[in-house]
């Protein structure tokens, strides 16, 4: 094997392998990563004593480290791959099995996690990483992660950055070389991605907390509204309920009126119980009127009152006589014043509660008092009819006509 020959032609059979199977996934692990890897290992031997043989071992490594991606779409043990295509290349050129030995040594160096055991493994991984410690890290990163996620899987920016950062954090360099030279610029590297990572931790920790307050607002929202329909349905039973007793109570003072006192000039020991039952029907009455008589508002507000936040828009009694700007205007304000708009909410709640209570108070007196009326009205006409029984020596005819109805 002629090595002075074997320089220029190894240069070659990688440029053609890259060329003839060209491969548009490979964003970075190309040509041109591969010369930069040739290029970096002549830089960092150079600033070292080493023999012609190590030299030939460094240079055909570097150029054949990156082939096996030519071959295959997973990037995952690309380097046995890369050794076979060296062996093939190096058979062919009479190449002696020792040597070719220790160029797949140094070719499976750069394979991680990497343990290089001699000057030129060590050359050859701290070329494979020279870009960790210069300007170009950038760049280079992002079309790394772009060629992952074309052949194998796709990875958002913030995972592949945190794996960055692991990565460089666990990274260093063999050389002393590389160490005096990259390493000041890998640390601002490490800076600016650590920062980057610290983003995404403060983005995320926003987003839970605007989810958080998202989800509490909305459950406050929920809470607030089921609230407000209990009142109004509360308020429809009250309604309903008092519509009972004005309806019942007004059918018997229809009847007291049309059929029972008509008797009373003939049956005259019935008009006490009837004055009692005619008294709890109308007190009933009035009662279960007053539970569902509305209060009568102004209807009107000032610009002040909207200021001061003291009016609450949201009963319609605070502005039906108000003309429509005013108001809009003043609903405009409270919308974009969530203090104010909770407020009117909580507002109108209690004021609705207030109203219930009230609403049920003379509900529940109305009904103790027809409940209690009737019973003494039952009681007052058994008494009225037992003592003219009596009186009259239970005479049939009195007896007959004691219950008109």
């Amino acid at each position: 094997m002629d090595n002075n020959l074997i320089y220029k032609q190894a240069e070659n059979y990688v440029e053609d392998l890259f060329e003839n199977l060209n491969n548009e996934n490979l964003l970075y692990h190309n040509l041109q990563h591969t010369k930069n890897v040739v290029d970096h290992c002549k830089e960092i031997a150079a600033h070292y004593n080493i023999t012609e043989r190590q030299m030939l071992i460094l240079y055909i490594a570097a150029w054949f480290h990156d082939t096996g991606h030519l071959f295959q779409n997973q990037m995952k043990n690309h380097e046995d791959k890369s050794v076979e295509v060296m062996q093939k290349f190096m058979q062919d050129n009479q190449a002696d099995k020792q040597l070719m030995d220790e160029i797949a040594a140094c070719i499976m160096s750069t394979k991680a996690p990497r343990h290089p055991l001699n000057l030129e493994q060590q050359i050859i991984c701290d070329a494979d990483t020279y870009h960790f410690g210069t300007k170009e890290f950038r760049d280079t990163n992002k079309r790394m992660r772009e060629e992952y996620s074309l052949r194998e899987e796709y990875v958002d920016k913030e995972k592949w950055d945190e794996g960055t950062l692991e990565m460089l954090n666990s990274h260093h360099f063999y050389t002393q070389y590389c160490n005096d030279l990259l390493n000041g610029k890998k640390k601002d590297n490490i800076k600016k991605l650590e920062k980057k990572v610290k983003q995404y931790e403060k983005n995320e920790d926003a987003l839970k907390i605007s989810e958080a307050n998202s989800f509490t607002s909305k459950g406050i929202q929920t809470m607030l509204r089921l609230t407000s329909e209990n009142h109004l349905k509360l308020s429809d039973m009250a309604d309903h309920k008092a519509n009972i007793l004005i309806s019942v109570n007004a059918i018997i003072i229809s009847v007291i009126l049309g059929v029972l006192m008509r008797k009373l000039e003939d049956d005259v020991y019935l008009t006490f119980p009837t004055i009692i039952f005619l008294l709890v029907a109308v007190t009933t009455i009035v009662i279960a009127i007053l539970a569902t008589m509305p209060k009568v508002t102004g209807g009107t507000f000032s610009d002040q009152d909207v200021i001061d936040k003291k009016t609450n828009l949201l009963f319609f009694g605070n502005f039906y006589k108000a003309p429509f700007d005013q108001y809009d205007k003043a609903m405009r304000t409270m919308m974009q014043e969530p203090d104010y708009l909770y407020g009117s909410l909580i507002k109108d709640i209690f004021n609705l509660g207030t109203v219930l209570g009230r609403k049920y108070k003379l509900i529940r007196l109305a009904y103790s008092i027809f409940m209690i009326g009737i019973i003494v009205s039952v009681i007052a006409f058994g008494i009225a009819v037992f003592i003219y029984n009596t009186t009259h020596h239970g005479n049939p005819s009195a007896s007959s006509s004691a219950f008109p109805l």
